[in-house]
């Protein structure tokens, strides 16, 4: 099954190289080439991305996200691209590749770890995830299984979503290649953003609580979450 086993594209240096790193350096050139062309020619374009970007994570986290904002925009455009790049001929979206989108948790995982320690302390940080003592075993728990789900709800959406569309060009590839074409952007789309806000809550639970609320005036879209808000 494509994407599940990618096919080895070239060895280099006695290391097969598979089609999802070379898919996945494709999408990165990309990416910089954009962000270069772009900031150049048009500056304020890039800026009403990272607005947005920073709007929509700090919204999703209760607070400021401009320190985490690297690590979570990053994430969200390189996982949009990354999921839409199937639609160029000859290309395959590298998180259908197993491996893709567990790297892409494990990231997420260390990242919050760092965050919550960084906010904290390192004594403090451990304290709150073993408060009480008893369960420590469930928090340990808890942690490696949503680290698993986040990878297996992205590989999962978006190869499903390849299977349909091969199966569906089979049968009739005259006449659903373009519908079919606009449901993988949405799909890629929307689970990019699901795994970008699951990052976004996930480090922001493991964060210190704010000193002080986020002034209004400065970030009137800023607005505490509704889970918080309970």
């Amino acid at each position: 099954m494509p994407g599940v086993f990618p096919d080895v594209a070239f060895i280099l240096f006695g290391i097969p190289v598979r089609n999802t790193v070379v898919n996945t350096w494709i999408i990165m050139a990309i990416l910089t080439g954009l962000a270069a062309l772009i900031g150049r020619r048009l500056p304020t374009g890039l800026e009403m991305l990272v607005d947005f970007l920073d709007d929509l994570i700090s919204e999703i986290m209760g607070r400021r996200a401009d320190p985490y904002l690297p690590l979570l925009g990053s994430l969200a455009i390189f996982i949009a691209s990354a999921n839409v790049i199937g639609i160029v001929p000859f290309l395959e979206p590298p998180t259908s590749d197993v491996n893709t989108p567990v790297a892409l948790a494990l990231v997420v995982f260390f990242s919050v770890h760092f965050f919550g320690i960084r906010s904290m302390g390192l004594l403090p940080y451990l304290r709150s995830l073993a408060s009480p003592i008893f369960l420590l075993p469930l928090e340990i728990i808890s942690q490696i299984s949503r680290t698993l789900s986040l990878a297996i709800r992205l590989f999962g959406n978006i190869l499903s979503a390849e299977i349909i569309i091969a199966v569906l060009f089979a049968l009739a590839p005259l006449f659903v290649p373009l519908p079919l074409q606009g449901f993988s952007i949405f799909t890629g789309l929307l689970q990019a953003y699901i795994f970008t806000a699951l990052a976004a809550v996930y480090i922001g639970a493991a964060l210190a609580e704010p000193d002080e609320t986020v002034d209004a005036s400065d970030r009137p879209q800023v607005k505490r979450n509704e889970v918080t808000r309970q």
